[in-house]
């Protein structure tokens, strides 16, 4: 019989031996990816391709310029967010602090549903559904634009940010709402003044990975954003045609020639998607550590 002591041992062990290997793969993901995309700028330099206006891999004067494709992403993304992130927030509040404990109880698997759901499903209903009705209600050439992906992305963010702000919310202590309201203040009083501020970092990171979740989707965008691989314009960028990196990614990859100059434009595309999902990941994790501080 193994001891007590050997037992754990082993136990550290493999779990040690298991958070390395989850390093390593980490670790030889990024170097696969930044080996091939770094081959790109044999030919193209590294200005040109951040800064180049048109995405035309397969002209005989071929371009690889990342900006109609980064600016498609950023505008989607922040489309997202704004239709998300107050929804979001209103139904965590609701969920946290205003509804019966049985209705909080049915409304919460619904939201954990919402989240298990494909994102090719995500995408056949807009496609179906939301993309023919923007066409005929705003009376646009194409229902396929930037805030149809925008409205999708925004309904997919939902479950995360709705989940982790209820989370913060409910972890806010109780003596602060008996506090506040012994003192006189009304229960919107205690929410927006009391209870919004003390859990404001835990939302903080509900949105920082709604941002990351929105801007990592494929399969909607590809489906209901046109895939039109042009600048928008400003304001009306929104109900225009746009493409997205991921989705770049996801329809040029199966055909491009391996080892061609195309081939490792997409790699770089994949490459400064990997650093702005990063980034994203790292602000989520530094609020959600400094929330956790507050709370304990």
């Amino acid at each position: 019989m193994f001891s007590k002591n050997s037992k754990e041992k082993g136990i550290e062990s493999v779990l040690f031996f298991i958070s390395t290997l989850t390093v390593l793969i980490l670790f030889l993901i990024c170097i696969f990816l930044f080996r091939d995309s770094l081959l790109l700028f044999k030919e193209t330099s590294l200005l040109d391709f951040l800064t180049g206006k048109f995405w035309y891999p397969t002209s005989v004067n071929k371009q690889f310029g990342l900006l109609p494709l980064l600016l498609g992403s950023l505008l989607v993304t922040a489309g997202s967010i704004l239709f998300s992130v107050p929804l979001g927030i209103a139904s965590a509040i609701y969920i946290s602090e205003l509804a019966h404990p049985k209705v909080a109880d049915f409304l919460k698997p619904f939201i954990e549903i919402l989240a298990g759901i494909p994102s090719v499903v995500f995408g056949f209903f807009g496609l179906v559904v939301l993309v023919p009705f923007m066409q005929k209600t705003l009376n646009l050439p194409t229902g396929q634009t930037a805030l149809t992906g925008s409205i999708m992305l925004g309904i997919m963010a939902l479950p995360t940010i709705i989940t982790i702000s209820e989370d913060a919310i409910s972890s806010v202590p109780s003596t602060l709402r008996q506090g506040s309201l012994a003192l006189g203040a009304t229960q919107w009083q205690t929410i927006y003044k009391v209870i919004i501020p003390a859990s404001l970092s835990g939302i903080s990171a509900a949105v920082m990975l709604g941002i990351g979740r929105a801007i990592g989707e494929t399969m909607t965008l590809m489906m209901v954003t046109g895939n039109a691989a042009i600048i928008p314009s400003f304001p009306g960028g929104f109900f225009g045609p746009v493409r997205t990196m991921t989705a770049t990614i996801a329809l040029e990859m199966g055909e491009v020639p391996q080892g061609s100059a195309h081939f490792h434009a997409l790699f770089a595309v994949g490459s400064v998607l990997f650093i702005i999902t990063f980034i994203i990941n790292l602000i989520a994790d530094s609020i959600k550590k400094k929330y956790r501080f507050k709370v304990g």
